[in-house]
């Protein structure tokens, strides 16, 4: 099972004071570890005017989020859920993994600033670990499981030749699990959820799982990389 909600949310004040510094020491060889260099897609969509939206799913919404809220060409990047019903869409209900929902961020993106190949590069690359099946990090269940939820035909193409693409060239140590179907439906999660990086960097399952992610996409792709987060209370305010 995953992390309790009370493991991730709240712990004691001298447990995190120990936890933060234990996380801040041992996150730069994380990162090193877990930062994959891999080839962009050979295929990728053109260019268009307006907004297009995907929403991914690669574990915990907090560090997805936090990864393309710093992501530059990103319009909005919002965590919620996918996969399931609106009835269902709530953190309580989600957690218990029976609903069919995956935690995921729905990102906005400017296709003249940024293409959907680059997007699923960064994820695939420093967002999440595509080889791990219905778990990512601690957490573990369906709800964290890897996928992207297209919103075309043609994303979807793109999605499943990358994956192919990247199978053959075994860049990673295991076979990509990330399942590409169409998306049904997004719901926002709670307002609670939203920004939780940037608003809580010295909580220790931020520091330890999180942050190594914003320092790869830093590193790795620094071309891409924005220092200042687009935040949801930004772009909603």
């Amino acid at each position: 099972m995953r992390q309790s909600q009370l493991s991730r949310l709240s712990l004691s004040a001298a447990a995190i004071g120990a936890l933060v510094i234990a996380a801040f020491m041992a996150a730069p060889l994380r990162a090193a570890e877990d930062a994959v260099i891999i080839p962009p897609p050979a295929a990728d969509i053109a260019p268009s005017d307006g907004l297009q939206t995907v929403v991914v799913a690669g574990g915990c919404f907090w560090g997805v989020q936090g990864v393309f809220q710093h992501t530059a060409g990103v319009a909005s990047a919002v965590s919620g859920y996918a996969g399931g019903s609106k009835m269902t869409a709530s953190y309580e209900m989600v957690s218990t993994g029976t609903t069919g929902h995956a935690e995921s961020v729905q990102i906005k993106y400017d296709p003249k600033k940024i293409s959907y190949g680059k997007i699923l590069q960064i994820f695939f690359s420093v967002g999440h670990d595509p080889t791990q099946m219905n778990r990512q990090g601690p957490d573990s269940g369906t709800q964290y499981r890897s996928a992207i939820f297209t919103t075309s035909d043609e994303q979807k193409r793109v999605a499943e030749a990358y994956i192919a693409q990247l199978n053959a060239a075994k860049v990673f140590s295991g076979p990509i699990v990330t399942k590409v179907g169409p998306l049904d439906g997004f719901f926002q999660a709670e307002a609670y959820h939203q920004d939780y990086l940037t608003l809580h960097p010295n909580q220790p399952y931020i520091a330890y799982n999180d942050l190594p992610k914003i320092e790869n996409l830093k590193k790795i792709f620094a071309e891409n990389y924005i220092d200042k987060p687009t935040l949801v209370r930004s772009v909603t305010n």
